[in-house]
């Protein structure tokens, strides 16, 4: 306990002697933390998002004015036996008259004077698997029913707003691996210059018989204490944004309680963990290059 106290307060030492590169080195850090936590959370809320969004995929069946029953029936027919079968989950037949009181109900702005209903009657079928809207929407264009004027699954626009999510995890993706190589440089210098300006001592510690590790300890905790700081520094700021920013974020949002990122704890614990990572490799490689003892 008292040599880790020794090495301890040299360490502390050790960055008082270095402030500023030693500052600088954490708030690298602390800033490369900060968007490595908030490109977890965003990845992780696209992917249980994008989760959520398959399971609300639908095949619509419009028809045209005019259509009759008998037109409507057939395809229900061909409907109920996909459902016997397992590919379709459920189907519902919408009429003209309940698709205009969805859309008022949605948009009564947009539906407050309409002369007319413009709106077909259509079935909603939700396929049993997510994966095979495109192979259910393909087989009833096939069948080439009277009466239906289009076939429409939501593949393509979830597929453009999935594109989008991904396209945001990458740009953060290398936004933190860049800050994080210069954290690792920055850490890198810190320890070096602290190797420099107590050449003399260590070499005095040396010729009375220190070992190696008493020598190396100091640098090696300087390090892990730079990443440790800007980690936890960081994990405080994703903390006050998520109790002040998220609720006002998510309140303009139109989401359910299935689509979430993953939990605060594991993040901070990801976040400390990578921070400690971080200090060692620039502490680990300034003391193989610079200190040789």
């Amino acid at each position: 306990m008292t040599r880790f106290k020794l090495v301890f307060s040299e360490a502390v030492r050790s960055i008082g002697a270095n402030l500023s590169t030693s500052i600088a080195a954490t708030m690298t850090v602390l800033i490369g933390m900060l968007l490595l936590g908030l490109s977890i959370a965003l990845g992780s809320w696209v992917v249980s998002w994008s989760n959520h969004v398959k399971s609300e995929l639908q095949v619509q069946v419009f028809f045209v004015d005019g259509v009759t029953p008998k037109q409507v029936n057939a395809v229900g027919g061909y409907l109920a036996k996909q459902q016997t079968a397992g590919a379709v989950k459920e189907y519902q037949f919408v009429s003209k008259t309940e698709a205009l009181r969805r859309m008022k109900k949605k948009y009564p702005q947009l539906t407050a004077n309409l002369p007319s209903n413009p709106l077909p009657a259509a079935f909603e079928i939700t396929p049993a698997n997510a994966n095979d809207v495109k192979v259910i929407a393909v087989n009833l264009r096939n069948q080439k029913f009277v009466g239906v004027e289009k076939v429409k699954d939501g593949q393509q626009t979830s597929k453009r707003i999935l594109q989008v999510g991904k396209w945001i995890s990458y740009v953060f993706v290398v936004m933190v691996v860049v800050l994080l190589i210069a954290s690792v440089i920055l850490i890198a210098n810190t320890i070096r210059l602290s190797i420099f300006s107590r050449r003399r001592e260590i070499e005095v510690m040396k010729l009375v018989g220190a070992t190696n590790w008493f020598v190396r300890g100091p640098f090696m905790l300087e390090g892990l204490l730079c990443g440790l700081v800007g980690s936890i520094a960081a994990v405080f700021l994703l903390f006050i944004g998520k109790q002040v920013a998220l609720p006002a974020i998510l309140g303009h949002i139109d989401t359910t309680d299935d689509v979430q990122a993953l939990s605060f704890g594991l993040t901070a614990l990801a976040l400390i963990a990578v921070g400690l990572g971080v200090g060692a490799l620039g502490s680990g490689m300034t003391l193989r290059r610079f200190l040789k003892v």
